[in-house]
């Protein structure tokens, strides 16, 4: 590349700063230096490139170099090359400036927007039309997926980079938005691709030691973004409330828990009604309350729920029969164990009984 089509306003004072110094020596003023930082910086806020620019440089200083006598010639030789260097790097300098400006009103911009998209505010029209500039058609469905770890992540982060080389290597320029929110890692993909939030998720999983993922449902327009991610924040919330182990937690599965405390004075009296009595026990109600639950993960089978806690087969029989003499349900009874099953769903999403209801 050369640099012809660059503009001469771009090298103005520097033939005659070479002229001088070829025949003085001197070195450059601090004000010739700052007028070579200002010209870069203009120079790359026009969008003119580095290498380019030195390249018109040097073409300027062989079109400069001092003539006359050889003796006379390697005489101011070593002033002028230290002086092509003085504003070559002065120049450089501010071109850097100016493109380290533009990357951080970029990444300012983005994350403006990302907050706006996600939080649901500004203008429904504008945040369409600023997303575009970032590869999002907000006309059509998307979904969210939200990774998250033991770390807090960033958008520079070796774990945040990881993953978006991963989803550019195999999804190539797909209208996808990687960024991260809240040190959780956010992907934003079109509703009608879910294997890009799975393939997310795969990723998002490994990179993050063992992390859980949560994918929201697809929903149209701008609101639709920001309702699908709050469903991705639900599932994992609901996740660390219901001691969920599964690594990758998809909204649509999970519609009945929002169901369930939709009514929370209801979910409340249910829990108090049913499980209430076991706080009669020596020890409280937890001491009962996790084997309960452990037998309904398993589904209802003694040896597999003895086994997730550690227990004899007998041991737990015995805490499943204290636990029909207090409340007078046997958790074994088809009749009674949706209503104590949905009560101990109701216990874990209200926290109870570590708070009152």
């Amino acid at each position: 590349m050369t640099g012809q089509g660059i503009p001469e306003e771009y090298l103005d004072g520097y033939a005659r700063i070479l002229k001088e110094v070829s025949a003085t020596g001197r070195r450059l003023t601090r004000d010739e230096l700052d007028s070579r930082r200002v010209l870069g910086e203009q120079a790359a806020d026009a969008g003119y490139g580095l290498r380019a620019l030195v390249v018109k440089h040097l073409a300027a200083t062989r079109a400069a170099w001092p003539g006359g006598s050889v003796t006379a010639v390697a005489a101011s030789a070593d002033s002028v090359l230290a002086a092509v260097e003085q504003a070559v790097d002065a120049f450089a300098e501010g071109h850097e400036r100016a493109q380290r400006l533009a990357v951080r009103q970029e990444e300012a911009a983005r994350r403006e927007f990302i907050d706006d998209l996600l939080y649901g505010r500004s203008d429904l029209g504008r945040l369409a039309e600023r997303a575009e500039r970032f590869g999002l058609l907000l006309s059509h469905a998307h979904a969210v997926a939200v990774a998250e770890g033991p770390e807090a992540y960033a958008d520079t982060d070796l774990v945040t980079r990881h993953v978006e080389s991963a989803m550019i290597g195999r999804f190539g320029d797909r209208r996808i938005l990687l960024t991260t929110k809240d040190g959780r890692l956010i992907c934003i993909a079109p509703g009608d691709q879910g294997e890009v939030l799975t393939y997310f998720a795969k990723q998002g999983h490994a990179a993050t030691d063992g992390g859980r993922v949560a994918i929201g449902r697809p929903h149209p327009g701008a609101g639709g973004v920001v309702h699908s991610y709050e469903e991705a924040l639900g599932a994992l919330d609901l996740a660390e409330r219901m001691n969920l182990d599964e690594p990758v937690l998809r909204a649509a599965d999970l519609l009945v828990f929002p169901v369930l405390t939709r009514d929370r004075q209801a979910m409340a009296d249910l829990v108090r009604t049913a499980l209430g009595p076991l706080q009669d026990a020596r020890g409280g109600a937890e001491p009962l309350l996790d084997p309960l639950s452990a037998y309904f993960d398993s589904g209802c089978v003694a040896a597999e729920a003895a086994r997730r806690l550690s227990l004899s087969v007998r041991a737990l029989t015995y805490r499943l029969e204290r636990i029909h003499h207090l409340t007078g349900s046997n958790p074994a009874d088809p009749l009674h164990r949706y209503t104590l099953q949905t009560a101990v769903i109701g216990a874990r999403l209200l926290d109870w009984p570590a708070k009152l209801l």
